[in-house]
């Protein structure tokens, strides 16, 4: 298989996601608020590199938390004890990382504001 049918596939699936994971939406724009944001009060470019690594770490570990909740849902169509913690978990690294990412992205933001 060429490279460049696999990118196609890549962007497929990022695409799907985009269209119906409601919370990649909402992420994707916040994400794009704080970039915009970030620009306007012209944070270094180490910080708004830094900035960019959080935003897309963020939106990766939400595309590999819909891949794992999908998976499980093909797999399990009953609930599942298990099922239900190995989506919990996925969520829960999402959680984690956008809770720091906003933490450092705030730090960011209000150092280059003084």
């Amino acid at each position: 298989m060429s490279f460049i049918r696999r990118v196609g596939y890549a962007l497929s699936g990022i695409r799907s996601a985009f269209r119906h994971e409601r919370n990649l939406q909402i992420q994707a724009v916040i994400g794009l608020c704080v970039i915009i944001i970030a620009i306007m009060i012209h944070v270094s470019l180490t910080h708004f590199m830094i900035i960019l690594i959080l935003v897309a770490g963020v939106i990766s570990l939400e595309l590999i938390n819909t891949a794992i909740e999908r998976a499980v849902d093909l797999i399990s169509t009953e609930l599942h004890p298990l099922a239900r913690a190995a989506k919990d978990i996925a969520a829960g690294a999402v959680l984690w990382f956008s809770i720091f990412s906003a933490i450092i992205g705030f730090m960011i933001i209000f150092t280059t504001l003084q």
